[in-house]
């Protein structure tokens, strides 16, 4: 009875290490900063606000997930609890990654959650059309600090990197819902329980070597609006972040948001229905890590390149430009009207297109990552997820990535027109003089296929 048992002991053992988990073939590293701004400053995200922030529900957090494969490959995840990536601070970090952590442009990955209750971003301290100048002093101060804080951000997440293993699982969650509804006169900002949507829920799971998790990335596809308040908070993004962390205790919970553009969440309006969504996106997470996870493993092959949307033509004229700041009735359109009139002084004519860029990560055979910029509609991740689809990698489509410029619309929307087609150009700072053209969303597409059909080849030795 005794050498039965012992040869069972034995057995037990050499079954368990042949079921063993396989070792980590990644190195990970985390790391966060709270971004909450110290003073009252004013807020982005909604333009008929009118005063600064008056408190705080919940700190905003900017995170950082690095990783690097067996082969030296990195690549840095930077999520913010912010309404915009602005395209100077992608320039900014980029070459500061660059110069003090040797990361190159295309392992660097800026995704924003676009809450509405977070702080103002500009470039330069010159006051708005009926702005004081500490308005704009404060947006720019916030922006210069942001800027060393994200710094810092990445290189501790550099430094902390360790032996981890990867793996991919999804959910869903379904408050998400179209914001686009048919009325008689164009389209509003209301339900449309009857468009498009992706409730998917993408999870990239990070595990240390005692097999717990240290980081775990997911995304949802939808506007960061339930709450329009007066006070800093994430939004339901944030409350799920804070969901996850604490079911999974000791890890850093990361949100990416995907491709919400024309997706809002409801039921909305107060905090308690924030938390609510959080809460729903939380479980969905949870969910998903319990479900049986997709191991993914390397070697990891990262790509960004910029795509050129064109925009409508003709362009306005001049003169065009000048009745409508001396005619609208629309202040917003007046401004806009000023900001192109201004460009077209010091720059002798309009911008035809933009340069917007698309970044993708490919994990081996396993996952496949695709950032896309601006306020990207829910088409893009609907399409390239079916496109894509198959035998190859899981496909994971963000949107609100690298360079928040304004509303990318798919050609459906640009067609029927409305706020995301188009009519939201007047109140970015950008001087986009009008509508995309109807080709953008093609060129975004085909620029994303190009960079994954490149990813899928092994790189020249």
């Amino acid at each position: 009875m005794r050498s039965f048992a012992a040869l069972a002991l034995v057995f037990a053992a050499t079954s368990a290490s042949i079921a063993a988990d396989p070792p980590a073939d990644w190195k990970a590293g985390v790391a966060t900063v709270d971004i909450t701004p110290e003073k009252p400053m004013w807020m982005a995200g909604y333009a008929a606000r009118t005063k600064p922030a008056e408190g705080t529900a919940q700190n905003l957090f900017a995170k950082a997930l690095a990783l690097e494969d067996t082969g030296g490959t990195r690549v840095v995840v930077v999520t913010l609890d912010l309404i915009s990536v602005p395209r100077f601070l992608r320039e900014r970090l980029e070459t500061a990654a660059r110069e003090k952590y040797k990361l190159p442009p295309e392992g660097l990955l800026l995704n924003c959650s676009h809450t509405h209750c977070g702080p103002e971003l500009r470039v330069a301290d010159t006051p708005r059309p009926g702005e004081t100048p500490e308005r704009a002093k404060q947006a720019t101060a916030y922006a210069r600090k942001l800027e060393e804080q994200l710094t810092d951000l990445i290189g501790a997440a550099l430094k902390d990197l360790a032996p981890a293993k990867l793996s991919y699982a999804r959910a869903r969650c379904g408050f998400a819902m179209n914001r686009r509804l048919a009325v008689p006169d164009g389209w509003a900002n209301s339900p449309n329980p009857d468009g498009p949507v992706d409730h998917d829920v993408p999870v990239l799971r990070v595990d240390g070597a005692n097999g717990k998790p240290r980081a775990i990335l997911f995304g949802y596809a939808c506007h960061n609006t339930t709450l329009g308040f007066y006070q800093w908070c994430g939004d339901y993004a944030g409350f799920a972040q804070d969901f996850v962390q604490r079911s999974n205790s000791g890890a850093v919970a990361l949100f990416m948001a995907g491709c919400g553009g024309d997706q809002n969440p409801y039921p909305r309006g107060t905090l308690d229905q924030a938390k609510q969504h959080g809460e729903a996106l939380g479980n969905a997470v949870v969910a998903a890590l319990q479900t049986r996870p997709r191991p993914v493993h390397g070697p990891l092959r990262v790509a960004i390149d910029q795509a050129t949307v064109d925009y409508a033509t003709p362009l306005p004229s001049k003169d065009d430009l000048l009745k409508r700041k001396e005619t609208s009735k629309d202040k917003y359109d007046q401004n806009h009207a000023e900001r192109l009139l201004k460009h077209l002084e010091d720059n002798g004519k309009l911008p035809a297109n933009y340069s917007a860029p698309v970044q993708v990560l490919r994990f081996g055979d396993d996952l496949l990552l695709i950032a896309l910029p601006g306020e990207t509609v829910v088409d893009f991740s609907l399409r390239l997820k079916k496109e894509l689809a198959g035998v190859g990698p899981a496909v994971w489509v963000a949107g609100y990535s690298n360079d928040v410029f304004a509303y990318l619309p798919s050609k459906r929307v640009l067609k029927e027109g409305g706020y995301e087609g188009g009519g939201a150009m007047k109140y970015m700072s950008y001087p986009h003089p009008g509508p995309f053209s109807d080709t953008v969303e093609e060129r975004i597409v085909e620029k994303a296929r190009q960079l994954a059909d490149r990813l899928a080849k092994p790189a020249a030795k």
